[in-house]
Order: structure tokens, then sequence, then C-alpha cells
């Protein structure tokens, strides 16, 4: 449960309070909206700032605090990501749930992670050192499987590079069996990444060009057994939506 709130004015403030043992962020609050065994306390980042989206140059700059539907109706949002944002959420929830936040808390199955991993989109973290705030910024293939605690401020994704998404499910707003999303830039560099299971999404390929992709969609999913489905099952899947992705880039 939630014993102590907090709204600071500052990133300054923000960090300061983090810092404190059982002290999360809170941004669209869909999460620690819940009910906790635990108690915590709660830093409110809504006067931080970080709800800024622009773009600048090749990269769309995505503040921590900006929601899945605000970045879904952004103009600069590509088509293939809003696949994946509308289904990543129902509406009600992407009006409330942040970019960062749901990043924070996804599983292999989330299909806006696994865009942002075939678009190797950046994450830019502030961390106190010596009583000074630095911004570090990592690939979200080196975020995702340690999950960095430090508080995210903002996440870029290129404006330079196509991208296709493609998935299968129980039902058109159900969340993934099996997703794939193909990233082209210019034909020099193509990235998949595959997802549907486990912790987090798959990076399947990261080459100079498309060929051998049904493969490698393949060779991501030799593991992918759960109760949803089996290994198999996932591979031949993935291996079609990788060629689906292909032939939407072209």
């Amino acid at each position: 449960m939630i014993t102590d709130y907090f709204r600071p004015q500052t990133l300054d403030e923000a960090l300061a309070l983090l810092s404190r043992p059982n002290t999360l962020p809170l941004g669209g609050g869909t999460l620690l909206s819940h009910l906790q065994a635990d108690s915590v306390s709660v830093v409110d980042l809504q006067r931080l700032g970080l709800d800024s989206l622009r773009a600048k140059g090749n990269e769309l700059e995505i503040g921590a605090t900006v929601t899945l539907q605000q970045l879904l109706e952004s103009e600069h949002c590509p088509a293939a990501l809003k696949s994946a944002l509308k289904l990543e959420a129902p509406l009600n929830l992407r009006n409330s749930a942040t970019v960062a936040g749901t990043l924070v808390s996804c599983d292999g199955r989330s299909s806006f992670a696994t865009a942002l991993l075939a678009l190797d989109a950046k994450i830019e973290q502030a961390i106190y050192d010596n009583s000074i705030i630095v911004y570090r910024v990592s690939n979200i293939g080196e975020y995702m499987p340690l999950r960095s605690t430090k508080l995210i401020t903002k996440i870029t994704i290129p404006l330079n590079a196509k991208l296709a998404f493609e998935y299968v499910a129980r039902t058109p707003s159900d969340k993934p069996i099996v997703c794939a999303a193909l990233a082209q830039w210019g034909g020099k560099r193509a990235r998949l990444a595959v997802g549907g299971w486990g912790k987090s999404p798959s990076l399947a390929m990261d080459g100079t060009e498309a060929e051998g992709l049904e493969s490698a969609a393949q060779n991501a999913c030799h593991e992918a057994t759960d109760d949803w489905a089996s290994a198999e099952y996932r591979m031949d899947v993935a291996s079609t939506l990788a060629k689906r992705c292909l032939v939407a880039l072209q």
C-alpha cells in the first residue's frame, strides 16, 4: 500500500526522494494504484517536465511521462508503432499509462517493447553522481534484460527508419502469442525483434541486410514454449510474420 506521497518540483528533489528505501516513481499510476502487500512511498513525476514529445532531426524524443495515447496520436509516430500501441493496452489505460512505466513493467508479450527493440530505441536515465545529476543513455537491448531501477527521463526512437509490425493473437485485441517488428534503415541495416513470451522481447537479427530473416525469426523462438503455445508453433508463426514485415517494407 502507498504510505507516503511526494510531488517534487525539480528533478533534483525527485532523485533525492527516490534514493530512499521503498520509494518508487509515480507516472500514470496504472500499476501503483493496485493494492500492494508492501508499504511504499511514491514520487509523483508530473511537475518535472518529462512529458515533452518532439522531433529533433532524425529522432523522436519521447519524455518519460508521455502517455501511450499521446504517443499514438503524435503525427511523428510511425504507423506500425501506432498498431503496436493499440495492442499494448485499451484506450482507457493508454490515456494514463506512461511510456516509461510501460517499459519498466512489461514482459515479453509487450508489443510496444517489441517495436522499440526493433527500432533500437535509446533509454536515457538520470542518476546522482557526487550530488550532480548525470544522464546515462543505453540501448533498449541493454536495458530490457536487467531493467535498471534508475529514473527514466527520455526514450528516443529514429525517424529515418521504416518499421513494420505483425502479430498473431487469440482475439484482435488480445496480447500477442507471437509478434514481430522489423526496422530498416535505407537498406543498409535491418533489425528484427520478436515477442509474445518470456520476460522481454528477443532481438532476432541486427544486420546489414534482411537475408536470412525467416531463419533468424525461427531461431529466436526455439525455447519459447509456455502455457500459451509451443516453441514449434511460435517458430513457424514468427517466420511467417517476419516475411510479412519484409513485404510490408518493400
